[in-house]
């Protein structure tokens, strides 16, 4: 099965020869390999690249243990540059390298030659590479595939896609097994030796069953509010464990320098203010979140609401969870105030859409229910509800447009119908 990871290469691709360090991030095992050294390599040589003008590497592989001292590179590089031409430097977990920082800013210098790499380590990989790179560093961040991917690859019967994208993920070597348990043995295994060990490796996790327990419930509540004082409570009230609110912050911390989560900020829109009492978390993967759980929990408008936000951050825009406070009378006539919740409220430069995710629309009575936050909110952007229902994209007298999920995980314009 071919996947194509277009949007990815086309990045690679508009970002040759601009003096920037190509840093290709992004969760492990996600297809950052795959993506330089099949794609863009194949890329390369058909644009006319002589192969003796493309320097691969390798780290993790034992024959180029040697490459992982920093002079050693240095000297095997240098030594392959023969000519004035241009050349490209690919290496494959850089992280594996001693003071691989030294000597990449070192390749910066050699005129002719352009470098692309990539690493696991998060704190390399997330946001200090400009400081690392001197503000000479550029991040190409790679997500699991999305449904459009997966479907491309896949092809078939839509609605079969789905069910099994929803259920295993995005990760690219998952298609390669072929039966269920097969897929399910490998997402666990992921997680448990490579996910769960590399943080606490890394980070010297001294508890590893409060890490553990704490993916669990995050696993257990994906879009649901919360924060750090409310998980520990959870922990004391269901776990019966006491787990300081600061530790659950490092953990959460860890949890999303990794890429295995993503935070979204409620965000107040009349007030036009973040608000950092309650955030949600969702999953890079959803068929890690499904392994984890051992595919117990497979609430799909929970994980539909996941797949959503996903594609809005592959679309590149940042996502949010949006707040609306009205005021209403309750049976005494006194007022009080109420907060209604907006989905995702997804900004790209000067766009910015507001974004509800529900199954079905049955009836009237759920389209109001379900329209109520976005026509409380005043301002002009584009108001859009997605549902599971294969239907027409429609517009009602408020002007909010109703689309079929396919029609907008499917299209990339999905948003500007």
């Amino acid at each position: 099965m071919e996947i194509k990871r277009d949007r990815y290469l086309r990045q690679l691709i508009d970002s040759r020869q601009n003096g920037f360090i190509k840093v290709v991030t992004g969760i492990r095992r996600c297809g950052k390999s795959y993506l330089l050294n099949v794609l863009f390599y194949h890329y390369l040589l058909d644009d006319g690249v002589a192969d003796d003008h493309i320097i691969r590497i390798d780290l993790e592989d034992r024959m180029n243990k040697e490459l992982r001292n920093p002079d050693s590179m240095l000297h095997y590089v240098h030594d392959r540059i023969k000519d004035n031409e241009l050349y490209y430097i690919i290496i494959d977990e850089v992280q594996l390298m001693d003071e691989f920082v030294d000597v990449l800013n070192s390749f910066r210098h050699i005129e002719n030659a352009d470098t692309y790499v990539t690493g696991s380590n998060s704190h390399f990989l997330s946001s200090d590479i400009p400081t690392e790179f001197r503000g000479r560093g550029e991040t190409i961040h790679v997500n699991p595939l999305s449904f459009s991917e997966f479907f491309l690859a896949k092809s078939g019967d839509k609605q079969d896609a789905w069910r099994e994208y929803y259920t295993y993920g995005g990760l690219p070597l998952v298609q390669s097994f072929n039966t269920e348990q097969k897929k399910i043995n490998y997402l666990k295994n992921l997680f448990e030796t490579v996910y769960l060990a590399d943080i606490i490796e890394r980070h010297n996790v001294k508890n590893e069953n409060e890490m553990r327990e704490l993916v669990l419930i995050m696993a257990s509540s994906i879009g649901a509010p919360c924060n750090p004082t409310k998980l520990s409570n959870t922990f004391k009230s269901v776990k019966n464990v006491k787990i300081g609110s600061q530790t659950i912050s490092k953990y959460l911390d860890y949890l999303s320098e990794s890429f295995l989560l993503n935070k979204a900020i409620r965000y107040d829109i009349k007030g036009k203010k973040y608000i950092n009492t309650l955030s949600k978390y969702y999953f890079s993967d959803i068929g890690l979140r499904n392994a984890i759980l051992d595919m117990r929990q497979q609430e799909e408008t929970h994980i539909m609401e996941n797949i959503i936000y996903n594609e809005l951050i592959v679309r590149g825009y940042s996502v949010d969870v949006g707040m609306v406070e009205i005021k209403k009378p309750d049976k005494e006539g006194k007022w009080m105030r109420i907060q209604l919740e907006v989905d995702f409220i997804a900004t790209l430069g000067s766009k910015k859409y507001y974004i509800q995710s529900t199954l079905s629309i049955p009836d009237r009575e759920k389209e109001i229910q379900e329209s109520r936050s976005l026509t409380h909110i005043n301002d002009s952007f584009k108001k859009i509800i997605v549902v599971k229902d294969h239907i027409m994209p429609r517009r009602n007298e408020e002007g909010i447009l109703t689309i079929g999920l396919f029609d907008f995980l499917l299209d990339e314009n999905s948003l500007d119908i």
